[in-house]
């Protein structure tokens, strides 16, 4: 071991040398940088340093410095791909710096002793964010984010593309002064005064994400405060550190009793039962070096067996002592203690990527430079180990790949080239350029009125739909309609471009528009479930307003419809003062001439019927009359639904649109001015003598519209519930009888007849759905008076599967909906949170919804506010299109199960579950399986319905997610299924082509011998996904070959030979 301590390597000023507050060095090793006190950023050749001692070394050492901070710079650190240099200062703002190879336009500044700058390091952004110093920061693993912390209690989260703000984190009490990232980039850690270490959990964001994307990013996953009961508060910075293996995180500034130590923290627990001690006075900086070492030498085993080459990690820290220390983990004394290593404390420590030498930056402004010999600290093993020891945790640090020849190149920059559209778009946004292109379609303006759009999914409709809009609405000139709507924000954002400002020196200034408010907000627009305009390249991660079902049933009592499931296994109630066999003898005893003996199927088991004597006197009528006379067959049923009680009356309202003017183009609909028709019913009320309903007292069912009568109708039986469109009315009675009128009165069909009491009346366009208490549900097509399928039954919903014969009634999760869908589909909600549609084809439930994607997945959005937008199609009359099938079902079902988990008090619960189950061994990829298989389940509910728009935008998401993690088998079957009945798996020479069912369309399944696939051509799907594919180096082989089909590399080509020409 010796150390470099070069005269020039310093901050000189006129009459000293500035604090150094930090360094760092390189991705590739041949520069350092260090910040201080002059507000200055200065980048050195770390050969020149290496180098000191030759008096012939002639190359330049300082290579840049820039200053373009108002203070002192605390922090300052370069990106993990090596194209960005970021600092922090106590001027509150962060400035990213970008390598600019071209050489640079200016020299040193007249006057100066600055030496002319070698390499061009522009500045490529201000940021702001703080309302404090900026203490410390750091970038993730892949530069996808920026973390800064500072003195206002802050961490603010950048993105690493676009340097907008994606979330500011106020979880501290106090001063953050550290930061540090989890090398398998699953997580980072912050150090504050307020004696904690929190650990954040987080997914690196795309280089599209915005703010509102990352709501559910960044999360607290645990406070660490053990080690730090009692540690002091006078330290300048607590800079920890992870190690290169990602088990264990060095915190400074911990205590041991009465002693200052360094707390090694636990991967998965994070707890410490480790203490490095060897230091007077606190720490206030620790660092891993980036490489994992043996004592032996690997050279032949590019992968040593952990048995015969153990591994282990190198660790320094330094602090207020001025001393240096030196550890190894197999090792539990320090390696060494260099004492009085500076006059002042030391601030700041930096390996180099080879793990070889080691920088410190001191508070007496020198830097000094530790080179260790491989005999002192091992030596340093392949990266495939680091690799290896992080795949244990779910990290995907593979390599960039190798370019699988020219088409594979081509491939790639078209893959890249909407994407960097799109990020170009987004930063002329953020830079206040957006006000002179037209408006876009977002929920923040409206856009002008075009040829024919597509309502949501690209299909022609008169009209485009935006929030609580009326899709009719055509008032006003066609000059004015077509003027765009003039942008709120652009005044603002002119005023702001246009600042002036006044020097010390008196002069004026145009101040620069900084990239980033200080606010929480995006300056992009949110983006919203709003109404496609046309392209799909413009599809957000969301779907559209419209949601296809019906409106909610209004005879649902608070907390839903709750029901029982009775077990096969009955016996009888014990009845209180009579002994056991009494019960039956009396059983046995009217059975004895064949009579079947009356028993109450009770709550508690069957109990001998009892003989109840009627009311006398006068009786109050109250808001229901009496509950509905049950059916007989509710004995044998193993599922009952509590039934609607009789009430005195009930009134159910629709609302048409007025539609005013003579015909044609004069034709306009008054949006304020909609007609209400009403259906009532009233039901025989009890005698007041003798409390009981005349026998021949008939239900009166009243049609009134504009509060004239329609028609007037009367039935046998009590009606217990009603509902109705503008294609028919229809009214269930106690009996079990269902009947349906038309608009004007005359009876549709014949009363229909069920086995028991309906609970639920559900109406959609054509279709009519019909729920029994005993489970059973109806559908039928009121227009062709036919039925897509048998009645179905509930209790396979109603966990009947997971009860076993018992003689216990169990009580079964309530029902809070259950709609229908323009297709018929029935959808049914449950208050454990699960959601379920009724598939035809197939004739059986499936569960679209449940809590075990809420809880595993990270792609469930828990406070997704646009889904509140969602408009039914029920509002949309005869409007609705084919292209609007099923769409919003599948964001209704999810954004169900969050609301009912979290009106039951269990979402930190299970949070919690899911934490403990990710710390432990072997589920390092829970996390990242659960969100993929709740991508396919999405895929496969939007095909099943037939959600066009929906089913597009989530095979995108897992197109992106599977290349990501580099699922080379699952990627090749997602392009033979797109690509259809082309290969060979998929002919099946055997079997001829069987029809497509007539209770589902033919492309509702990925081996349909179409052209379509869920409604899209299957050409543009799998385009689109090769386009989010492409830039995969490693998935080139298997993406090639399908881009060549589809002449995507053709395409590019004639993109480069055009770019070329011009």
């Amino acid at each position: 071991m010796h150390y470099i301590r070069p005269v020039w390597l310093t901050h000189s000023g006129e009459k000293k040398d500035f604090e150094v507050y930090s360094c760092h060095v390189s991705p590739d090793g041949a520069r350092l940088v260090t910040a201080a006190g002059d507000g200055f950023v200065r980048i050195w050749s770390t050969e020149a340093i290496y180098n000191a001692a030759d008096p012939n070394y002639a190359k330049p050492k300082q290579l840049a410095s820039m200053s373009y901070h108002s203070g002192t710079i605390h922090s300052v650190r370069f990106a993990g791909n090596g194209h960005y240099l970021a600092s922090g200062a106590d001027d509150k703002i962060l400035c990213v710096y970008k390598f600019d190879p071209n050489p640079p336009s200016h020299s040193a500044s007249f006057g100066s002793n600055e030496s002319p700058p070698v390499e061009n390091w522009r500045i490529f952004r201000r940021l702001i964010g703080h309302d404090n110093d900026v203490q410390d920061l750091g970038w993730s693993y892949d530069s996808s984010i920026l973390v800064s912390v500072g003195l206002d209690s802050k961490v603010v989260v950048w993105s690493g593309h676009t340097f907008e703000k994606l979330k500011t984190l106020v979880g501290h009490q106090s001063h953050v002064k550290g930061i540090t990232f989890d090398p398998a980039n699953k997580y980072f850690a912050t150090a504050s005064d307020d004696r904690t270490i929190k650990i954040w959990r987080f997914t690196s964001p795309g280089p599209n994400s915005t703010s509102h994307d990352q709501m559910n990013n960044f999360m607290l996953d645990k406070n660490v405060s053990d080690p730090f009961v009692a540690s002091p508060l006078t330290t300048y910075f607590r800079r920890c550190s992870w190690s290169p293996d990602g088990n264990h995180i060095a915190a400074a500034n911990a205590v041991n009793g009465p002693v200052s130590s360094v707390a090694i923290i636990n991967r998965g627990q994070w707890d410490g039962d480790i203490n490095l001690i060897g230091h007077e006075a606190p720490v206030e900086v620790c660092a891993f070096s980036p490489r994992l070492f043996c004592k032996k030498n690997p050279v032949g085993h590019p992968l040593p067996d952990p048995q015969y080459f153990p591994v282990h990690t190198v660790i320094a820290c330094a602090g207020q002592d001025k001393a240096l220390s030196v550890w190894i983990t197999t090792n539990p004394r320090p390696l060494v203690i260099a004492q009085d290593m500076a006059v002042k404390s030391i601030s700041d420590l930096a390996w180099t990527p080879d793990g070889k030498t080691l920088f410190l930056s001191t508070l007496d402004g020198t830097i000094i430079a530790v080179i260790f010999e491989p005999q002192e600290i091992g030596y340093e093993v392949s990266l495939e180990e680091n690799d290896r020891a992080l795949a244990k945790f779910g990290a995907s640090r593979r390599g960039v790949g190798i370019i699988e020849g020219t088409d594979g190149l081509l491939l790639e920059e078209r893959s890249k080239e909407g994407e960097m559209r799109n990020v170009e778009g987004r930063m002329g946004a953020l830079m206040g350029d957006a006000a002179s292109h037209p408006a876009a379609l977002t929920n923040g303006n409206v856009a002008p009125l075009q040829p024919p759009t597509g309502l949501t999914n690209g299909a022609g409709t008169p009209s485009v739909t935006l929030n609580g809009g009326n899709p009719n609405q055509n008032a006003g000139p066609v000059e004015e309609q077509q003027k765009p709507k003039e942008d709120p924000n652009a005044a603002k954002l002119e005023r702001l471009k246009n600042r002036v400002t006044i020097t010390k020196d008196g002069k004026k200034r145009i101040a620069p528009l900084l990239v980033s408010s200080a606010g929480n907000e995006s300056l992009l627009p949110r983006p919203q479930l709003m109404a496609s305009s046309g392209s799909a390249a413009n599809t957000h991660d969301q779907p559209q307003t419209i949601l296809d079902l019906s409106k909610p049933f209004d005879g649902l009592p608070r907390g839903g419809i709750t029901g029982l499931l009775l077990g096969n296994k009955r016996r009888m109630a014990t009845v209180p003062d009579v002994e056991d066999d009494h019960v039956d003898k009396r059983i046995a005893l009217a059975s004895q001439d064949g009579a079947v003996p009356i028993l109450s199927n009770t709550v508690n088991g069957l109990l001998p019927a009892k003989s109840v004597t009627a009311p006398n006197g006068q009786l109050v009528t109250p808001q229901f009359i009496r509950p509905a006379v049950t059916n007989a067959c509710l004995a044998m049923s193993t599922l009952r639904l509590a039934v609607p009680k009789v009430r005195l009356f009930s009134i159910h309202t629709i609302r048409e649109p007025n539609v005013t003017g003579s015909s044609g183009s004069d034709a306009a609909v008054d949006s304020d001015a909609r007609t209400e028709v009403t259906i009532e019913y009233r039901n025989p009320i009890p005698h007041a003598v003798t409390g009981r309903v005349g026998e021949n007292d008939p239900c009166r069912i009243y049609v009134t519209k504009r509060g004239q009568p329609v028609f007037q109708d009367y039935l046998p039986k009590s009606a217990l519930v009603v509902t109705g469109n503008k294609r028919f009315w229809s009214v269930a009675c106690e009996d079990g009888s269902v009947y349906a009128w038309t608009p004007v009165g005359r009876r549709l069909i014949n009363a229909l007849v069920l086995e028991s009491q309906p609970v639920i009346l559900e109406c959609q366009d054509k279709w009519l759905l019909c729920i029994t208490c005993v489970g059973m549900c109806y559908v039928w097509d009121m227009q062709s008076l036919t039925s897509p399928h048998p009645p179905i039954s509930l209790a396979p919903v109603m966990d009947a599967a997971i009860n076993p014969l018992q003689d216990q009634p169990t009580k079964t999760p309530a029902i809070t909906g259950a709609r229908l869908n323009s297709e018929g589909r029935i959808i049914v909600t449950l208050t454990n949170g699960e959601g379920y549609a009724y598939s035809p084809a197939m004739y059986v439930w499936q569960r679209l919804s449940e809590l075990w994607w809420m809880v595993g997945s990270q792609y469930w959005n828990t406070i997704d506010s646009s889904v509140g937008n969602l408009r039914s199609t029920s509002a949309l009359g005869n409007n609705t299109s084919s292209s609007n099938v099923s769409a919003g079902v599948i964001p209704y079902l999810e954004r169900t199960t969050t609301n009912e988990v979290l009106a039951r008090g269990r979402a930190q619960f299970l949070s919690r579950i899911v934490k403990q189950l990710l710390s432990k061994e072997g589920f390092e990829g829970f996390e990242s399986s659960v969100s993929i298989a709740h991508l396919e389940n999405r895929m496969a509910a939007t095909m099943m319905l037939g959600a066009k728009d929906e089913f597009q935008v989530y095979l995108y998401m897992y197109a992106k997610r599977i290349g990501a993690e580099g699922l080379k088998l699952k990627v090749e079957e997602l392009l033979r299924g797109l690509l259809g009945g082309v290969t060979e798996e998929d002919v099946d020479k055997d079997t001829e082509a069987t029809e497509p069912s007539l209770r589902t369309p033919e492309d509702r399944h990925w081996r349909n011998k179409s052209e379509k696939l869920c409604g899209w051509p299957r050409r543009e799907l799998l385009k689109g996904a090769l386009l989010i594919l492409g830039k995969n180096r490693d998935l080139q082989r298997i993406t090639v070959p399908y881009a060549k089909v589809l002449g995507v590399v053709e395409e590019a080509e004639g993109l480069n030979a055009d770019a070329m020409v011009s």
